[in-house]
């Protein structure tokens, strides 16, 4: 009976979540926000200094005679804007069509422990997605959600260490933190583009959160110990993403993928990427593994550098060289 109430309330909440992501991509809720025709008249107390009770102490109560002002983010969805993106990567399609596999080579103890920890879980990967030469679509959504459900975690972690070392430390962190949060939503957006094209079931996402408890405490103990190995760490898996993207367009491209010729792009993906609505389901898959290449670049510079370095790249930069 337990368990048949838990399995009712995971699936019913999964289903509240996905109608909210739909009514936030598609529906009533995408315009809603924070407008100063929406809010209430409140009910203040002025405070005001008491010299004898050395503290602020209620003075009288009045009430608003105009409404609150909006806040400055409400007044950019005011003009049209209604997303809340931390960066947007948008790329030509020249670029998109240049990225190809590439791989930098391990030289130190690290990059090697990095290099060939990933190796190992790519082949367990491989394993549990069912991924080989005989791919369908079903076989590619599997793979695809299952994998950025993990690529979003490192640059969270990341992100959030360096911030609480900033704190315990009292230093400046260079800027890697927004670098970091940055790819961490890229990977995030990647899923919830994903989601628009295939539901997991009960059994996926089961798996899904044992996955992410693995991963996170082990990332979180590898970035501890040593970050420079934690960002090798990524680096190598995203050279195995944009090899696993490459092989998508090539069946794409080779004509196995015939569900996806005419299938409509998610809105999520042209407000996200800023693609016309001629884009295809190919064009999403090259911004996609332009996102992946970027992010393998990234860490294994990061990985190259000291952790007092600054940040060398600039703010929302997401192309390489």
């Amino acid at each position: 009976m337990l368990s048949t109430s838990r399995r009712f309330a995971s699936f019913y909440g999964y289903r509240f979540g996905a109608v909210v992501s739909e009514q936030l991509t598609h529906g009533p809720l995408q315009n809603t926000y924070f407008s100063t025709q929406q809010q209430p008249l409140r009910k203040t107390l002025d405070l005001e200094w008491d010299e004898d009770k050395h503290d602020f102490a209620k003075s009288k109560e009045s009430t608003s005679k105009t409404p609150p002002l909006s806040h400055p983010s409400s007044q950019k969805r005011e003009h049209g804007d209604t997303t809340y993106f931390l960066m947007q990567p948008v790329y030509t399609r020249s670029y998109t069509e240049s990225i190809k596999p590439k791989h930098q080579p391990p030289v130190t103890f690290t990059d090697k422990a990095a290099y060939y920890s990933i190796q190992g879980v790519r082949r367990a990967f491989d394993w549990v997605t069912g991924y080989g030469p005989d791919m369908n679509l079903k076989k590619w959504l599997r793979r695809i959600i299952f994998l950025e459900t993990v690529a979003g975690v490192p640059g969270m972690v990341g992100g959030m260490l360096r911030h609480l070392r900033s704190l315990r430390s009292m230093k400046r962190d260079h800027g890697w933190i927004h670098t970091l949060l940055e790819e961490a939503e890229n990977e995030r957006m990647h899923l919830l583009t994903f989601l628009q094209v295939r539901k997991p079931g009960f059994m996926f996402r089961s798996a899904v959160i044992v996955a992410q408890g693995v991963f996170f405490n082990l990332y979180f103990v590898s970035y501890l110990i040593s970050p420079r190995y934690a960002h090798k760490l990524v680096g190598y898996l995203e050279e195995e993403a944009v090899k696993t993207y490459t092989h998508l367009l090539q069946d794409i491209d080779s004509g196995k993928l015939p569900e996806w010729n005419e299938a409509p792009l998610p809105e999520i993906a042209k407000k996200y990427w800023k693609l016309d609505d001629e884009a295809t389901m190919r064009d999403l898959v090259l911004n996609v593994r332009a996102d992946e290449a970027c992010h393998s670049h990234v860490n294994h510079t990061f990985g190259n550098m000291g952790k007092e370095q600054t940040n060398p790249f600039d703010k929302h930069s997401h192309t390489v060289p």
